[in-house]
């Protein structure tokens, strides 16, 4: 980064100095040449980003490889003269290293700019790519900009619905799963898991309220607690306590009409309850050592179809690397925090959670499906 600044400042304080001679003049001179006949300028520029592949997680080896560079500096808008690749492999990564040319005449060009993003197509030899995995790019001072995965397969994109039981919003039915064959094919599933609960007390107390308008008269009438749609657990909730007919459903007040009366107060009580603490997985049982290059979910209702969007990779034969995946053979997304559970520092989590889906409940498929 410094020999970049270094560069920039070298570079800017050249054709500063160019300008001010630039802006000197005589009336009848004209402006003084900025630059002799001969002038000629060498070096290298440099670039702060770079992109492969428009940001996909993989890279098939069988496809043309497009590198999108941007933020680039060239002195001028015309002295880029070649921007060459060089190879490097580190154990099984493959690092780019693109080097801009640069020279500079006496031709009339503008101020040093960023010049616009430019892309590269990178054709790799079969001998470049063996025993590669990742391909990295860095610039001249070493800054890693971007990788991606370097996989020899095919890839197959679907999307698909998964019918979720609005018994999925019941905790007390976790674990709960969807089927997993149809029509004697195995096909995703999505699991729901109780993971914790959480004790919890409300304390609250009992409030007068005072009828101001009456629309019947009721012979005998009994107390009717309001109780709020929500409670704070870091203040005591008063609940007011309405009256209503003893005989029939109706309240002997309009509504509106109560007024509350906060000097007259029951004694502190408590009311118990629990936080359920649950997650959501997408299960799928993948081709060995396969992996999502995509994956999107919407619409996730309970009672209702979810919507799958996946682009899995299907390894070849002479494939050697694995993954990402979460095991082997099998692949699980948490639906609840949005990402892919991985294997590296969570095989208990997958460990246990291949257990709990062989005993788990499997929910009604009633709605038609899509």
């Amino acid at each position: 980064m410094l020999g970049s600044l270094f560069k920039f400042f070298l570079v800017a304080s050249l054709w500063l100095t160019l300008f001010l001679f630039a802006s000197c003049e005589k009336d009848t001179d004209g402006p003084l040449d900025v630059m002799g006949e001969n002038f000629s300028y060498d070096g290298e520029g440099f670039f702060g980003s770079a992109e492969l592949d428009s940001g996909k997680t993989i890279h098939l080896s069988k496809d043309t490889l497009f590198l999108g560079m941007g933020k680039m500096w060239t002195f001028s808008n015309c002295a880029l003269e070649s921007i060459k690749l060089s190879y490097s492999k580190e154990d099984s990564i493959l690092w780019l290293m693109p080097r801009l040319d640069i020279h500079a005449t006496a031709e009339d060009c503008a101020a040093p700019y960023y010049r616009p993003d430019t892309v590269l197509k990178v054709t790799l030899s079969k001998e470049q790519m063996q025993g590669v995995g990742i391909i990295k790019v860095k610039n001249d001072v070493d800054s890693v900009l971007d990788s991606i995965l370097l996989r020899r397969g095919s890839f197959s994109r679907d999307t698909f619905y998964i019918y979720l039981d609005s018994s999925f919003s019941d905790p007390h039915a976790y674990p709960l799963r969807t089927k997993d064959k149809k029509k004697g094919k195995e096909i995703p599933t999505v699991i729901r898991v109780l993971d914790s609960l959480t004790p919890r007390v409300f304390y609250w107390r009992t409030m007068k309220s005072v009828c101001t308008h009456r629309v019947d008269m009721c012979k005998k009438t009994v107390a009717d607690t309001v109780y709020p749609m929500s409670w704070s657990v870091n203040d005591t909730n008063l609940v007011p306590v309405h009256y209503a007919c003893a005989d029939s459903d109706s309240v002997y007040c309009i509504n509106s009409k109560w007024e509350n009366d906060s000097t007259e107060l029951g004694k502190l009580q408590e009311r118990p309850d629990t936080i359920w603490h649950y997650s959501t997985y997408y299960a799928e049982k993948i081709p060995k050592c396969g992996t999502f290059s995509q994956f999107n979910l919407s619409n996730f209702t309970v009672g209702d179809h979810v919507r799958f969007i996946r682009e899995l990779m299907t390894p070849d034969e002479d494939e050697s690397f694995c993954g990402p995946a979460s095991q082997e053979e099998w692949m699980v997304y948490n639906m609840s925090r949005n990402q892919m559970v991985l294997d590296t520092g969570s095989v208990v989590i997958l460990d246990s959670l291949k257990k709990i889906w062989k005993k788990a409940s499997v929910a009604p498929d009633t709605l038609k499906e899509k």
